[in-house]
């Protein structure tokens, strides 16, 4: 398993535009993903959990990953996260 904390800093946080970016880059991974935010964990391929969580610009969450390929699924989407969605506008 493998796990970092990261802090959103796009504007809008992951609404909308951003996390539809977010859910396609995890879904291009094989391991299975979480975003944990405080006490609620939930499927980080899932647009409506993604959603649910209400994540804003400053909030940091932990992102979850257990699979073939954990490490890189937490490095590319920190990546994304870090560079503020700036692959996919």
């Amino acid at each position: 398993m493998t796990k970092r904390n990261v802090t959103i800093t796009n504007n809008i946080g992951l609404h909308a535009r951003p996390a539809t970016f977010f859910i396609q880059k995890a879904n291009s991974y094989k391991s299975l993903i979480w975003i944990e935010k405080e006490d609620r964990k939930i499927n980080a391929k899932s647009l409506l959990g993604v959603l649910s969580l209400g994540i804003a610009k400053g909030m940091t969450v932990t992102l979850i990953a257990e699979g073939q390929d954990e490490a890189n699924a937490v490095d590319g989407l920190c990546e994304l996260i870090n560079t503020g969605f700036v692959e996919f506008e």
